[in-house]
């Protein structure tokens, strides 16, 4: 299999040689050979570097990923990987979902306000009848 130096596979991957590193420090990608004091990865590093990847794109942490490739048995199918992780993240999608609506909701009344003052603004009010919007 092919071997290839940090900054080829910073280049093909498109991440920086600090981020293999980085990588590396975290037991996120294994050590690669050493030839004369340079590292030397084995082309399968790419693969993982696109399942690392996509894993971040649909937001998952470092210690997610890592139980991605580390937290299961060798033999476990990917699916079988993924499913319980994706499955924690869309709650967590679905809760940052209603949160942003609220955010919503409460800007589109700020942009209304008419209030003379702050004091006098109603807005974050409980009762509605004082408001003067």
């Amino acid at each position: 299999m092919e071997e290839l130096a940090i900054g080829e596979v910073a280049r093909r991957a498109g991440v920086r040689t600090s981020t293999l590193r980085y990588y590396e420090s975290i037991g996120l990608l294994p050590a690669p050979r050493r030839i004369n004091g340079r590292r030397r990865y084995d082309s399968s590093v790419l693969q993982m570097l696109s399942v690392i990847h996509l894993a971040q794109q649909a937001g998952f942490s470092m210690a997610e990923i890592q139980t991605l490739f580390y937290g299961f048995a060798a033999d476990t199918p990917p699916g079988e990987r993924w499913r319980p992780l994706a499955q924690h993240k869309l709650a967590e999608v679905d809760a940052l979902i209603v949160r942003a609506q609220q955010m919503r909701h409460i800007l589109e009344r700020l942009l209304e306000c008419g209030c003379p003052s702050l004091e006098q603004c109603g807005i974050g009010s409980e009762s509605r009848s004082d408001a003067q919007h």
